[in-house]
């Protein structure tokens, strides 16, 4: 906890002038909005997700995430930032701009309620398991495990489940923040951290994450 009370006094700075980087503004009127998402309109809708994402939401595809028991918050906050062009992606951009607070609100709470991909089993990765655990205070990076969960299940709001995630995916993801192409992290989170990870360490932690249960 010292670790990410010391994170936080290093990036306040950036926190004070940084303006938001999401179109999401999360007030209770917003959560409400999610949180009462309609999951049987959102099972209708996913059918055409089902191509990339999987049937289930657990994607076969090494670049492509699966959504299965994603926070529903989550998952609507990209696919609003999709939609207005604080997030790009070839394919998902122009699907996202098609769909309606309410269909975005539907997907979100039906993949939040499919079962989660499980974590598969490989490697030791002792210095990724250090990092989600310990973190590392010589770099004022801390631990993993205090966003996104003991368990890698996330955390309220805009932190995402990462446990049995893509690990080409998370790799990628977390390539985009440290180089900035992806910038839709609220005031500059998941940049600062990126930014001091080696494209080694960020292997590592994606095939950890993917194994985790």
């Amino acid at each position: 906890m010292k670790t990410f009370i010391l994170f936080l006094a290093f990036i306040a700075p950036t926190v004070v002038f940084a303006a938001s980087s999401s179109s999401i503004a999360w007030t209770p009127e917003t959560l409400n909005f999610v949180k009462h998402g309609n999951a049987e309109k959102g099972k209708e809708l996913a059918q055409t997700c089902a191509a990339c994402h999987g049937e289930e939401g657990v994607s076969a595809m090494p670049e492509t995430p699966s959504l299965a028991g994603q926070l529903a918050t989550y998952t609507y906050k990209e696919l609003r930032d999709y939609a207005s062009d604080q997030r790009s992606h070839p394919v998902m951009t122009s699907i996202a701009k098609g769909l309606s607070d309410q269909d975005a609100a539907d997907l979100a709470v039906w993949f939040a309620s499919l079962k989660p991909a499980v974590g598969e089993a490989g490697k030791q990765l002792a210095k990724a398991e250090k990092m989600v655990e310990e973190g590392d205070g010589k770099r004022i990076l801390p631990p993993c495990f205090v966003c996104h969960g003991a368990n890698g299940q996330g955390e309220k709001l805009d932190i995402p489940a990462l446990s049995g995630q893509r690990a080409d995916y998370l790799a990628k993801t977390l390539l985009e923040y440290k180089t900035g192409q992806r910038h839709n992290d609220i005031y500059s989170r998941m940049r600062l951290i990126a930014q001091q990870l080696s494209e080694t360490e960020i292997k590592d932690l994606a095939q950890y994450y993917q194994q985790s249960k």
